[in-house]
């Protein structure tokens, strides 16, 4: 009961922080993503056994100069791709080969491209054409906790064929589908309520976050089952550490963000 107690004190107080920075205004979502981003990057190096003080420096050169030179795409749209082919080269590993080859020049190239990047178009979602829009991250937040949530209500149920059991036994096809169709709900649900974007477009946002969502926690398991941890950190008691709980959406920003780079220009 305290056990249960504790995690639900931590996961509301991590809730109620994320939301409240993302509402009331763009610095205080930056500011807030700011301090996750760091300790995700320590959390991150612990798994992979690195330890370089100058990857919070880049992270926040990066953060500040993607924030401030947003709209040029001839500094975003490369480092994007730059992002896009690094998550796409790790979910090559991640279903080819048994363990992710973390060599000294790759762990500083997967921290930056993998992590670093995610972490800084995160805080550009909102902001994606040039004005403030809370609800778009807010509501890619609550697609990704319905999908993890149904994904594991649906597999535990009725899950029978497994996803990836050498990574992830507890995860299942039919988890993976049932998280799908409730994110597509929640999609639908929020293009009707809040007026921001057409049904279609969230419809597509819902099966983005879903997809690789599910992939970037099956990354983030990968690493951690090479690294012999249940967990990538404490911070949060119950939970895990904020890399943990942050493990889905950031693989899924880039791809994200993207999408609506495409949705900007040819709208």
């Amino acid at each position: 009961m305290k056990e249960l107690l504790t995690r639900s004190l931590s996961g509301f107080l991590y809730v109620a922080i994320l939301l409240v920075s993302i509402f009331v205004s763009k610095y205080t979502f930056i500011g807030v993503f700011t301090v996750f981003g760091m300790i995700s990057i320590y959390e991150f190096q612990k798994l992979i056994h690195l330890k370089n003080k100058r990857l919070y420096l880049i992270f926040i050169f990066i953060l500040v100069i993607l924030n401030v030179f947003q709209d040029h795409i001839y500094i975003t749209i490369p480092i994007l791709l730059l992002t896009i082919i690094t998550e796409l080269f790790l979910v090559k590993d991640l279903v080819t080969i048994r363990i992710i080859p973390m060599f000294e020049k790759r762990k500083y190239r997967t921290s930056i491209f993998y992590l670093i990047t995610s972490i800084t178009f995160l805080t550009l979602i909102p902001n994606y054409d040039g004005e403030y829009k809370p609800l778009i991250v807010a509501g890619a937040f609550l697609i990704t906790w319905t999908n993890d949530t149904f994904a594991y209500l649906v597999g535990k149920n009725f899950g029978k064929r497994k996803l990836l059991e050498r990574i992830s036994p507890k995860k299942t096809i039919e988890g993976f589908i049932g998280g799908l169709i409730f994110s597509l709900l929640v999609g639908y649900l929020i293009a009707i309520f809040s007026h921001t974007l057409s049904i279609v477009i969230w419809l597509i946002i819902s099966i983005i976050m879903s997809i690789f969502g599910t992939l970037g926690d099956l990354i983030q398991s990968k690493f951690k089952r090479q690294a012999g941890v249940k967990d990538s950190g404490t911070i949060m008691p119950g939970h895990g550490g904020i890399y943990d709980r942050l493990d889905s959406v950031i693989f899924a920003s880039p791809f994200l963000y993207g999408f609506l780079q495409i949705l900007k220009y040819v709208s």
